[in-house]
This record gives structure tokens, sequence and C-alpha cells, in this order.
């Protein structure tokens, strides 16, 4: 996977940080077909496989800290130097769900490296936001890659179809505990009953992939950003590939200890390096938009 791309699941989530910023490897690396059905049932299992989560997530939160209209911005950094923007918004309810949109773009600088226009859009229980939808198209390079997957809570599926240039393709899968996608899961760790020492594990899809992310809320700190000082949650973790678990990264972020519980940094790691995503601005309905003046260096 390039970096900018890992870059954009980075910020989507804490899992997905580390989940998806892999360099891509098999026969779709080399841009041959792949298999039109990829099944994680026991059978096709690896030797040792990636060890379940020891409980599912804990009830979430109430009132929930976000609504339609939010809109929070992000500055993009990669291998050291920006590399674009983000937009993370939540839009109306839309048949029955809460549809949130993550979008972003690469700059001209880190375009001459690599092009990127990409947008993901979750579709989550009001209540419990858990994903029923998530689609994603991303132009890299002028190559289109567009993703379609339906979650089922019954049978805890995760199926989809992609479409990668000329070539197309299906997958399904079956999570665990609790399945989340990679642009939801943000949303969803918004609102969970942040402690020091709380056990986060859950499943996510990213990139084609089922991951497992098995992390901690570590403690509450003071962090300095452009946009303002907040006191904030830190949560670290890991997130492992299930079909390939010697695909691991490590991922850390920072969420707003308010009751706007806004995702402050994320900060993961590819093969070449870290990369991270700070907030600065956010608009809320009801508030006056917040936007970073300076240029002041993140510290915590």
């Amino acid at each position: 996977m390039t970096p900018m791309r890992s870059v954009l699941v980075a910020c989507l989530a804490l899992v997905a940080t580390a989940a998806a910023a892999q360099v891509p490897e098999g026969p779709e690396a080399q841009g041959q077909d792949v298999p039109v059905a990829q099944d994680l049932s026991p059978a096709t299992q690896p030797a040792q496989p990636v060890p379940t989560c020891a409980n599912a997530l804990p009830p979430l939160r109430t009132p929930t800290a976000f609504m339609p209209g939010e809109q929070l911005e992000f500055d993009l950094d990669a291998l050291g130097a920006q590399a674009g923007k983000m937009t993370m918004k939540v839009q109306r309810p839309e048949n029955g769900a809460l549809p949130v949109q993550i979008e972003a773009q690469t700059n001209t600088f880190f375009s001459k490296v690599r092009r990127v226009n990409g947008v993901g859009t979750s579709y989550l229980h009001p209540r419990t936001l858990r994903p029923s939808r998530y689609t994603e198209d991303a132009t890299e390079n002028e190559v289109r890659r567009k993703v379609d997957v339906a979650f089922g809570a019954k049978d805890r599926s995760v199926k989809g179809d992609y479409v990668f240039g000329q070539r197309a393709g299906k997958f399904n899968y079956t999570y665990d505990k609790d399945g989340l996608d990679v642009a939801g899961a943000i949303y969803l760790l918004r609102q969970l009953p942040l402690k020091e020492g709380l056990p986060v594990c859950f499943d996510v899809y990213g990139i084609r992939r089922l991951w497992r992310m098995n992390g901690t809320v570590v403690k509450r700190e003071r962090v300095s950003l452009p946009i303002g000082q907040f006191d904030a949650w830190y949560l670290t973790g890991t997130a492992i590939r299930l079909d390939k678990p010697s695909q691991k990264r490590e991922v850390h972020v920072w969420i707003s200890d308010d009751a706007r519980r806004l995702p402050l940094v994320a900060v993961g790691t590819i093969d070449l390096g870290a990369i991270r995503a700070t907030l600065t601005a956010y608009s809320r309905p009801g508030e006056k938009q917040k936007r970073a003046q300076g240029k002041e260096e993140l510290k915590w």
C-alpha cells in the first residue's frame, strides 16, 4: 500500500491506523487477479490464529458526542512531511442509518510521490453506532478503486464487492464480537466510557482485509495543539491482520475528555516510518467554528 493510502486509513480509526498501513504483497501487488472470495472460517484460519477478544466493547455513553452537521478537519503528515488534508463529516440520517464520511486528498508536494483522492462512508446504526454498510471510492494515480461492504449483525458477516482498475472481486469474512469499518470506528470510540486501563478490542474491515485491534486506554493527559489545549485520553494498541498475523502495526490516538470527544491526533506506522493526522479545525451545529491560527508544534 502507498504511504498516502495508509494516511487516509490512519486517520479514520484507532484500529484502522495500524491495520491498513501495509505494503502490498501477493498477487494483487503484481496486478494479478485475486480469488473472488476469501473466507476466514475456522477451516481456513492460519495455523496460529489471532487470539479472540476477551470481551465485547462496553455499552456506549450517552448522549452522543456528535450530530449531523459536525465537520472535523485534519492535517496529514507522512514520513516527516505534510502530505495533505482530511475531512470527517456527519451527514443527515438516511434510510434509518447515520452516514459518516471521511475524505482525504494529497497536496501538490506529496502528489509528486502519489496522487490520491479518496472518500469512505460508513452507515451507522444511530444508537449502537455499528455499521450496516461501508463504501469506499478512491483514485490513486488515475486508478479507480471502489468497495461496497455489507455487515450482517446476525451472522457477524462482512461481505463485499470491489473494483480495482479493470479487476473485480468479492470477499467474505466473519468477525468475532464486534465488527466495525475504518470510517465508522472512530465515531464509536468517541462514545466509549473511556477510563484508565479500559481494554479496547474489536475487529475492523480495511483495505479488503479484516484486522483485530487490541488496545488499552493508557491515561488522561494534557495535549497542546495549534487549535488549542485539551485534556485528552491517550489510547494505544496493535492491529493484526487475521489471515496473516505476521502483519501488525502500532497505533496511538488522543480523544478529548469533554462532551465533544474530539479525535485530536492519530499516529500510526507504515514500513517506511510514521504517519500522523492532527485536528486543525472543527465546526458543530450551534457552535462557532474553531480553527488553528498558528504553527505551534504538537506537545503532550
